[in-house]
């Protein structure tokens, strides 16, 4: 509820006060198409099914490369940068070019890229696509231009990464094979120089065929042979040896100085001797590294796999041996690669190493080689975003400032880790400032397993502040039986999540059909968690029963206490009974269960909104509409969709009635569209023979059969002229205005007159059936009674909370603002006067579905969108008043009117009556959302009351409540209109005072802007024609708001408000799988998010300011930074031979080497590089451009001298004849002349 003040009472009686109203008013849109720019700016969490990783050493940058062609730099927490491929092959390798601000990568398109990322944004400079052979493996060596190529054919091609040009030299199988050998060796597998020669390059072939190969004099200098497949090589730093791992778990360690048959040395590290003596068989080891240390000269030996196949439960593993330990890191998931991280980057030293770098599957992992143990590092990175499949996310910029240490202060408390080394995390490169952001950002995710986690997105960060589990409210569910069998695997799921941020409550929607409200507290409390089970709200015949022929479809609510017992036995879920410990945080205040009668399984949640003032909570399923009161813990309305229509539905419904668990079989699931036809027409009959059976003999119309198909169009009443009061949409595509015509008005008349005459004629006599009796009242009658609903609530509490809603008959009003117009084919006689009306469109077709009549048969209508408003609900109305308004799945919005005590202790105990109004607003498609602007177009803000320690207020509350109780009554009752319909005195009030607000209602295909109290439409515009709006919202932007949309076709709109005038269309994202359209969420300023992959969040913007100043928020790549020295050799070593030599690739690789056949690869420059030719293009052409203009002008120049020299000799000849004739005529009188 609203805090009251003094001031605050005073506001409303001067808002209350009657005003003249603003003829000449005009709303100013101050939003432009440039105030637009649509652009990807952060991508947070764990790059979706990695496939390969590196390390720059002296950047110390890492980066990881996934199947889908993306690329992820990380440096130090801040420092994140995301490339994509223009393909989507999979990245098979990477090779950063050391200290250089550029990598390599080989991707499976038989393709590699040099990536700049010198810059903020890294950009492609050169790629190179090879023809006829697919790429193995590639290797760079430290401070080289010159790039080792390997294929699967066994070839090895060299390529110049400065201009990406393939050199001549070519290291072809079958030069490097013995001349004896008679197979193909196979793909290559290893490429690595010798770390004392580099003039010596070791080949690896996956048959186990090892080549170490003389550059110099371009032959094989040593060949060894493998028992065993090849997998990975590693080289010892001073260049004697090197250790293979093979595909049967082995390693063997080969002399490189020596041609020998057999290695030096081979060991099986997991094999175990079985009975028979013979070594059990092993994994195969994917990868093996060999560094030395240089305090102690024990090496490490590392690598991944090995272990027995027959070991049950293995989880996979690296294995890490140092001197004589041996020690196993298990690791959660499948290890993809892994890298160790040394201080020395030359391979010729001891290179010191401190970390390994894991790639998992699914997790980044980095291990502490200087601790003992080896613990690992607590990872800064938000990676564990998948750590259970997201289910739903909400996205909350500007938010209040509070919330953030709020959730951090609560999260710090309940979620201290433990385990992780004390050490920094080991990949800190690049540079990144915090920029003050004037705004936060909380990101609220919601996952399969029932938990929810809150995350800062502010500032262009992603960090987690508090998680909470949802499950801990529940008892731990059984194992899995017949009674959960129709359940899904995740009954915790989150689907939606409603968080009011000023009041701190939470209210999230499950899988099975549940809400939990939780209210936010910082310290620890111990208490109860109030249950409500909600039954499904239907009714089915009972055997023997007698019902009237105007039995309505769908019944009223009469829902016995047993029934509902009876449906708790056979509930999914059941939430801790008694007190429970709760941590600080959200707390579970109250759990609201929607229970299925007989066993059947209870409707899908598809809406939810909540509100702190009223405190209310509202949701829709697939049929039908739930508010709860909070406050009492009571459920206030539970209706089937169809009954918010009153007498106005324009739609025939298909009943349904809930089956018995035992009545179902695997049958019923695996049934064709012609049997289900056929069974229920079978079944229309069986229910025809029934009623007439049940029937009293003494009824009339006892030979009339009906089917519940059928009953439902003798319930339709005669429309008023209210309920034919639509309105056409114009025929011009630009948004106007409307006004109605005298001429409109005159043929309404007509039109009323010929449906009441077609009605009366055709239409069957209506009846209706009493709640307290089943016999039926003999027709005809007039009038129709109200009827009671009765709602069977629970708690955990022994005793049973019952209250009685009452329903009147409502004179509902139909404004159907749709455009297209079609036909109506069930109704004939009323449809050929609406065709010659050219004003009612009575159908409907679902934009991804097919076509279906207004009167054809609809069995389902589910509530997509709700909202809570302070708002008008009929014309007459001069005031607002608490209203909830409803979005349906048909394009309909409905309003609910609210009626709540005004005092805090009245609150408490009278109850909160809820009574559909009548209004109706019908749209093409499924209604997104719904918002209200006020007469000068800003946006209304959601009522809220803000958060308080409720220990601490509750006293001051009730004293301030107790001084302003009566003067606070007095003036709400006056401002309050009733439940009881307006006279038509105020409704000449409202003509008086005018539309004091805006309706914002967006369907999939259109939006319309409605007047209140006067319900007209103002504004229309179609938002989609073939496709149709999977996402739209209403965000504030500069000052102003709009409307934003994200279309099927992967298009971004924005219109102004109210005008609805198109702003921007732009091409974004493709709709390519439905986690999109389930995550996808816009926000205030321009922002918004969705799950690109399983494992990862994009943020978008489409605010043009907010994208000038991205650059500024992103962090710096690369620095400059000094190579360490290369290691100097020692006076013996060089005296006799045993240091490194130099290579002069340039002069093995240039020129000198000749031209590679253009055949092999094709050579495609970078955008960079195209770009960069265009404008030297450009530029060359408007240098020789204002070349040519010089001399032209230069030219016209000579021409002008010319002229002014000419000029000028005139000037003095003309001088000079002046000057001569004065004198001639000096002396002589005037009569001499």
């Amino acid at each position: 509820m609203k805090k009251f003040t003094f001031k605050g009472v005073l506001d409303g009686f001067r808002s209350s006060a009657p005003q003249p109203p603003r003829v000449d008013q005009e709303i100013v849109e101050t939003l432009r198409p440039d105030h637009f720019t649509v652009a990807k700016t952060f991508r947070h969490g764990f790059p979706f099914q990695p496939t390969a990783v590196a390390f720059d050493p002296i950047q110390h940058l890492l980066a990881l490369g996934t199947k889908s062609g993306s690329l992820r730099l990380l440096g130090r927490p801040g420092v994140d940068s995301h490339m994509q491929h223009e393909t989507d092959a999979a990245v098979i390798q990477i090779q950063f070019l050391t200290n250089e601000g550029a990598l390599v990568t080989a991707t499976s398109d038989d393709s590699i890229h040099l990536w700049n990322f010198r810059q903020k944004k890294p950009e492609v400079v050169h790629s190179l696509k090879f023809q006829r052979e697919k790429i193995t493996y590639i290797h760079l060596p430290l401070q080289s231009k010159w790039l080792y190529v390997g294929t699967d054919k066994g070839n090895i091609h060299v390529v110049n990464i400065e201009n990406f040009q393939l050199s001549g030299y070519v290291i072809n199988w079958n030069k490097t094979i013995d001349p004896t050998r008679k197979t193909h060796p196979g793909a290559i597998v290893h490429l690595s120089d010798n770390p004392a020669d580099s003039s010596k390059l070791l080949i690896g072939f996956n048959c186990g065929q090892l080549v170490l190969w003389d550059l110099r004099s371009r032959c094989a200098e040593i060949r060894w042979q493998a028992t065993e497949g090849l997998l990975s090589v590693a080289w010892h730093h001073e260049g004697k040896q090197f250790v293979c791992s093979h595909s049967d778990g082995s390693l063997s360690t080969w002399q490189a100085r020596q041609q020998s048959a057999k290695p030096f040395s081979i060991s099986t590290p997991h094999a175990k001797p079985n009975k028979d003596g013979k070594l059990d068989p092993c994994k195969p080891i994917q990868k093996v590294e060999w560094k030395g240390l240089r305090t102690t000269g024990e090496a490490y030996l590392i690598f991944s796999g090995g272990l027995p196949h027959d070991t049950a439960g293995r989880a996979p593993s690296i294995t890490v041996i140092h001197g004589k330990t041996t020690t196993v890191l298990e690791m959660e998931h499948n290890v993809v690669d892994f890298i160790t991280l040394c201080e020395s980057p030359w391979v010729s030293d001891f290179q010191d190493p401190y970390a390994i770098v894991v790639l998992l599957q699914n997790d980044l992992v980095v291990i502490d080689l200087l601790t003992p143990g080896f613990p690992c590092f607590e990872n800064p990175y938000p990676m564990d975003i998948h750590e259970s499949p997201v289910t739903c996310c909400t996205y909350f910029a500007d938010c209040p400032s509070d919330l953030i240490p709020a959730f951090y202060s609560v999260g710090s408390r309940t979620q201290k880790r433990t385990g992780f080394s004390e050490r920094e995390w080991p990949v800190d490169g690049g540079e990144w400032s915090p920029t003050s952001c004037s705004y936060n950002e909380i990101i609220i995710t919601g996952h399969a397993d029932g938990s929810v986690k809150f995350w800062d997105a502010s500032a262009g960060t992603l960090q987690v502040l508090y998680k909470m589990k949802t499950a801990k409210v529940f008892e731990k569910p059984r194992t899995k039986s017949t009674e959960c069998s129709g359940m899904d695997d995740d009954p915790f799921a989150i689907q939606l999540i409603s968080l009011c941020p000023e009041s701190r409550k939470l209210c999230i929607a499950g899988a099975s059909s549940h809400i939990i409200l939780f209210k936010f507290r910082k310290q620890e409390a111990t208490n109860e968690t109030w249950k409500l089970e909600i039954p499904v709200n239907y009714e089915h015949l009972e055997e023997g029963g007698e019902y009237s022929p105007d039995y309505e479809y769908p019944p009223r609510q009469t829902i016995k206490t047993e029934v509902a017992s009876e449906a708790k036995e056979v509930g999914p879920l059941r939430v801790r009974t008694g007190l429970q410990k709760k941590p600080p945080g959200f707390q579970a205040y109250l759990v609201c269960i929607s229970i299925g009668l007989h066993g059947e399984p209870s409707s899908q949640i598809t809406a939810l909104c909540i509100n702190s003032s009223y405190r209310l909570v509202a949701y829709g399923t697939e049929c039908s509409i739930v508010v709860v009161d909070t406050e009492q813990r009571v459920c206030v309305l539970n209706m089937m969709t169809p009954d918010l229509y009153g007498s106005a539905d324009p739609y025939q419904r298909v009943p349904r009635s809930p089956k018995r668990l035992n009545e179902t079989s695997n049958e019923d699931r695996c049934r064709s569209p012609t049997s289900d036809q056929a069974s229920l027409e079978e079944v229309d009959a069986k229910e025809d023979q029934q009623q007439e059976k049940s029937r009293r003999h003494s009824v009339p119309w006892r030979k009339k059969k009906f089917s519940f198909r059928k009953m439902r169009l003798s319930n339709v009443k005669a429309p008023n002229k209210e309920m034919l009061n639509f309105e056409e949409a114009p025929n011009a595509p630009t948004p106007t205005p409307e006004q109605p015509s005298p001429a409109e008005s005159a043929s309404f008349e007509e039109a009323f007159e010929a449906v009441e005459e077609v009605l009366l004629r055709e239409s069957p006599t209506e009846e209706v059936l009493e709640a307290d009796s089943p016999s039926p009242v003999a027709p005809p009658r007039t009038k129709r009674k109200q009827r009671p609903q009765t709602l069977s609530l629970e708690n955990n509490q022994p005793e049973m909370l019952t209250r009685k809603v009452s329903s009147p008959a409502l004179n509902m009003k139909v404004r159907d603002l749709r455009r297209v117009e079609e036909d109506a084919s069930s109704w004939d006689a009323v449809g050929r006067v609406m065709k010659k009306l050219n004003k009612l469109d009575s159908s409907f077709s679902r934009s991804r579905s097919s076509s279906m009549s207004s009167l054809e048969n609809i069995s389902n209508e589910s509530v997509q969108c709700l909202a809570f408003v302070d708002s008008y609900t009929r014309k007459s109305d001069s005031s607002p008043c608490p209203t909830l308004w409803v979005g349906t799945s048909l394009g309909s919005v409905l309003t609910v009117m609210i009626t709540q005590p005004v005092s805090v202790e009245a609150r408490l105990t009278t109850p909160v009556v809820l009574q559909p109004c009548g209004t109706i607003f019908r749209l093409k498609g499924t209604i997104l959302t719904m918002s209200f602007l006020d007469c000068n177009g800003a946006l209304i803000p959601y009522s809220y009351e803000t958060w308080k320690d409720e220990k601490q207020e509750a006293s001051k509350e009730r004293s301030r409540w107790k001084v302003l109780q009566n003067y606070i009554e007095t003036c709400s009752v006056e401002a309050r209109p009733s439940i009881s319909p307006t006279t038509t005195a105020s409704t000449s009030a409202a003509e008086q005072f005018g539309d004091r607000q805006f309706a914002v209602l967006v369907s999939e295909k259109h939006a319309r802007v409605v007047a209140l109290p006067s319900q007209n439409c103002v504004y229309r515009q179609q938002l989609a024609e073939t496709n149709f709006v999977v996402k739209s919202e209403i965000i504030s932007l500069r000052d102003s708001i709009c409307l934003v949309c994200y279309l099927s076709s992967g298009q971004l709109s924005a219109y102004t408000l109210p005008s609805l005038r198109p702003l921007i269309y732009m091409d974004f994202l493709p709709l390519a799988d439905l986690r999109i359209a389930r995550t996808f969420c816009f926000s205030n300023r321009g922002h918004g998010l969705y799950l690109c992959s399983p494992t990862e969040m994009q943020k978008f913007t489409v605010s043009a300011e907010f994208c000038q100043s991205l650059n500024e928020m992103v962090g710096e790549m690369f620095l400059t930074r000094e190579m360490p020295e290369p290691p100097k050799e020692s006076f013996f070593r060089g005296l006799f031979g045993g240091g490194s030599r130099p290579l002069d690739r340039e002069e093995l690789f240039g020129e000198s080497s000749g031209k590679a056949s253009r055949s092999v690869a094709k050579h495609i420059p970078g955008p960079t590089l195209e770009g960069m030719n265009q404008r030297a293009t450009s530029a060359s052409s408007e240098v020789s451009r204002a070349h040519q203009m010089m001399v032209e002008r230069g030219e016209k120049l000579g021409v002008l001298e010319e002229r002014a020299e000419r000029m000028r000799n005139e000037a003095e000849s003309f001088s000079t004849s002046a000057h001569q004739l004065m004198l001639k005529y000096k002396d002589k009188k005037w009569y001499q002349l």
